[in-house]
C-alpha cells in the first residue's frame, strides 16, 4: 500500500459527524406531527397530567427526537442516491455526515428508542416496535416500502400519527386505551396518507429516475392530488358522524367547519397540484390536525367517564 492511501485510511476512519450535520440528518421539522399526535393522545385519555409531566416529556421525547429522527436517518441513508439528485445538500450526499454514519446513527437510535419504551410500560414498548418496524421497511431492503406510495405512504401514517397517538394516551392510562380512541388514531392515520402523498410532489424527478412509484408518478400529479384530497375528507366525515353519535355535537361542528375551509382550499390546491402542494400542506394540513385535537377533547370526558 502507497504512503498516500496508508495516511487516507486512518483520516477515513477517524471521521465524525459534526452535531449540527446530525441534527440536520434527524430533520427537527419532521418531528411536530407526531409529537403532536402523541399530545392528541394524551389528551384523549382523560387523565389529570400535571403529577405525569416527567412520563409526558420522556413519551414527547420518544415520538419526536428519537422514533421519528431515527426514521429520518434511515431514510436518508438509503435514499442517498435519490437525495443526491434532489437534495444534493443533504448531510449524507454532502459528505457532512461521512461514511455509513449514517447508518450508525439510525441503529444507535433505534436501540435508545427501545430503552426509553421499555421504560414507560409494555403498551408503549409493543407500539414502537411496531414503529421501528414499519420505518425500517420503509427504507430498507428487503422490503423498502417508499417504493410504492400506496404501502410508503400507509407505513408513515401509522408510525407519525395512529402509534404516536395511541402512545400519548397508553402512557397516561397505563394500560391499552379506550376502543374510541384507538378508532380516532386509526381514522387519522388514514387520513394522514393524504398527507404524506402531499410530500411527494417535490420529488418527483428523482423518483422517476431511481424507480421509486410514488402517487405522483404512478397516477400524475392531478389524480394524485385527488386521491389525497379524499382520503384526507374521508376519514374526517367519518369522525364527524361518530362525535356526533357520542353525544358531542359542538366538537363535531368545530371539526365539520375545519372540513369545510378544507374544502375550499382543496379547490385551489387541485388547480396546480404540483405547484401549490407545499402552500396546501401549510394550510389544509394545519386545519386537519387541529381538527385532530378537537376530536381528542371530544373523547376525553367519555374515557373518563367510563373508566
Amino acid at each position: 500500500m502507497s504512503n498516500t492511501a496508508s495516511n487516507r485510511l486512518p483520516s477515513a476512519l477517524s471521521a465524525r459527524p459534526k452535531p449540527l450535520a446530525v441534527v440536520e440528518l434527524l430533520k427537527p421539522i419532521t418531528w411536530f406531527a407526531p409529537m403532536w399526535a402523541f399530545g392528541c393522545g394524551v389528551v384523549s385519555s382523560g387523565a389529570a397530567s400535571l403529577d405525569r409531566w416527567h412520563v409526558i416529556v420522556a413519551g414527547v421525547v420518544l415520538a419526536g427526537p428519537l422514533v421519528c429522527g431515527m426514521s429520518q436517518a434511515i431514510n436518508d441513508w438509503y435514499d442517498r442516491h435519490v437525495d443526491a439528485i434532489n437534495e444534493p445538500d443533504r448531510p449524507i450526499p454532502s459528505g457532512r455526515i461521512p461514511g455509513r454514519w449514517g447508518l450508525y446513527i439510525a441503529m444507535i437510535w433505534s436501540a435508545l428508542s427501545l430503552v426509553v419504551a421499555a421504560l414507560l410500560g409494555p403498551a408503549v414498548a409493543a407500539a414502537t416496535v411496531v414503529g421501528l418496524v414499519l420505518a425500517w421497511a420503509y427504507s430498507a431492503p428487503p422490503f423498502r416500502l417508499k417504493r410504492n406510495g400506496w404501502w410508503g405512504n400507509g407505513a408513515v401514517a401509522i408510525c407519525y400519527e395512529g402509534l404516536a397517538w395511541f402512545t400519548g394516551a397508553a402512557i397516561m392510562a397505563a394500560a391499552i386505551p379506550d376502543w374510541r380512541i384507538i378508532l380516532l388514531a386509526a381514522l387519522y392515520s388514514f387520513g394522514a396518507h393524504g398527507i404524506m402523498t402531499l410530500n411527494d410532489f417535490k420529488a418527483i424527478v428523482g423518483d422517476r429516475r431511481m424507480g421509486i412509484r410514488s402517487l405522483p408518478v404512478q397516477l400524475g400529479p392531478t389524480w394524485a392530488a385527488r386521491v389525497a384530497c379524499a382520503v384526507m375528507a374521508a376519514p374526517q366525515i367519518v369522525v364527524i358522524a361518530l362525535l356526533l353519535d357520542w353525544g358531542r355535537p359542538i366538537h363535531a361542528g368545530i371539526v365539520g367547519l375545519f372540513l369545510i375551509v378544507q374544502f375550499v382550499l382543496m379547490a385551489r390546491f387541485l388547480t396546480d397540484p404540483r405547484g401549490l402542494a407545499p402552500w396546501y400542506n401549510g394550510t389544509g394540513t394545519t386545519l386537519y390536525v387541529f381538527g385532530m385535537l378537537v376530536s381528542a377533547f371530544a373523547v376525553a370526558p367519555l374515557v373518563g367517564a367510563a373508566e
